[in-house]
């Protein structure tokens, strides 16, 4: 066995109902005046009830800050983190989406004054510290409470991420009461989105390890084995907790070993056409996996025995069952299956493959190389 590296956020809390123990964690970190990073929907859906009586409870003064949108531009994250420093906050808190989440981690850096946003673009940046973070997922999908990663949309609509340790929270807490009001197209794209995380980590080219894998394979089975319960009953609250920690096994996932050519191909759709992030996954993900049969069929056939056991004899033919699952599902929940259906047309394929090329951080691990030209056929497959 090769020797590897692990990282995780320092404690987690998987509990329906948790949002009601945010003062209590707050309190023991320390704080006494938290930011609390959101989105208008959540706010509006009166999903911070539970949360800030909690944290009036225990005395704990709160600034809302719920100007978030997806794919966050660099200036909403600069925005928060100018507020957070005003204020004078001693702690974050994340509540919402992944983008909420990934706002959040970098409001927590930025607001002690000692990091500019441009300086820590890219792996490995980070020189200072952060404030003491709590992050609570209102969706499963993005893993974005237990990984070391925050995407920015900076200038011409190109994603860029900050990759380090220290955004790691001190606390993930996983609460799916917060997900029952989830609608049913929200739930199957960030449900894949999920589902992504999980197969790239466990075909990475680098950094794939036995910790990472198990978490992939688990991840894989609660996500492929509760997503149509969660989306045709959001009610079940008991698969939308399955929801929840799948995604977090993912995240814990692809946060040690690196997702690849999906999200580099997928990026430029949500940058460029405001698609959100796991449907933009969801979308070029069947196609992506038929361009990498030839290097990662072996492990795909791994994967199928979880999502349609029993299915093919050989190793192409459970490869092939794993690609038709993932082609089949958006269908059967109801998700836009082509390009051409959320505004890309077939001018736009250039301009896609170009900014996918700028994803290095993320192709250097996809099991086979990807070229401009392969972009544009994966691009246009799809269209």
């Amino acid at each position: 066995m090769k020797s590897f590296e692990f990282h995780c956020a320092k404690s987690s809390l998987i509990e329906p109902g948790a949002s009601s123990r945010l003062g209590e964690l707050s309190k023991a970190l320390g704080c006494t005046s938290v930011f609390l990073v959101t989105d208008k929907g959540v706010l509006d859906n009166g999903l911070l009830v539970v949360a800030l009586g909690a944290l009036a409870q225990q005395g704990i003064a709160v600034t809302i800050y719920s100007d978030v949108q997806a794919d966050p531009p660099a200036h909403i994250v600069e925005a928060a983190a100018e507020q957070a420093r005003a204020c004078r906050a001693d702690g974050v808190i994340g509540l919402g989406g992944g983008s909420s989440l990934d706002v959040a981690k970098l409001v927590a850096l930025l607001a002690q004054g000692e990091e500019r946003l441009d300086a820590v673009y890219g792996v490995d940046n980070v020189r200072g510290k952060r404030l003491p973070l709590i992050l609570v997922p209102t969706t499963a999908g993005t893993g974005s409470e237990v990984t070391p990663i925050s995407i920015v949309t900076t200038g011409e609509g190109e994603k860029k991420g900050v990759v380090s340790k220290t955004l790691l929270p001190d606390w993930a807490v996983l609460d799916a009461e917060l997900t029952l009001g989830l609608p049913s197209a929200i739930t199957a794209a960030t449900g894949i989105d999920a589902m992504v995380h999980a197969i790239e980590a466990y075909t990475s080219k680098r950094l794939k390890n036995p910790l990472s894998d198990a978490l992939a394979r688990e991840a894989l089975r609660l996500l492929s084995g509760n997503i149509r319960e969660a989306c045709h009953n959001g009610g079940n609250l008991e698969a939308r907790q399955s929801m929840l920690l799948g995604s977090m096994f993912a995240g814990l996932a692809f946060a040690n070993s690196p997702v690849g050519g999906v999200h580099a191909l997928a990026y430029p759709i949500g940058a460029l056409f405001h698609v959100p992030h796991g449907l933009s996954n969801s979308l070029v993900l069947p196609a992506v996996l038929r361009f990498n049969q030839k290097a990662a069929s072996g492990l795909y056939a791994e994967l199928a025995q979880i999502v349609v056991p029993g299915i093919g004899y050989d190793e192409s033919s459970k490869a092939q069952a794993l690609e038709g699952y993932l082609t089949d599902l958006p269908r059967e929940l109801d998700l836009p299956v082509r390009l051409c259906e959320v505004g890309v047309g077939a001018r736009d394929l250039i301009r896609l493959a170009e900014d996918a090329m700028k994803q290095t951080r993320l192709l250097i691990n996809n099991p086979l190389e990807i070229t401009f030209d392969d972009a544009v056929a994966i691009y246009s497959e799809v269209l």
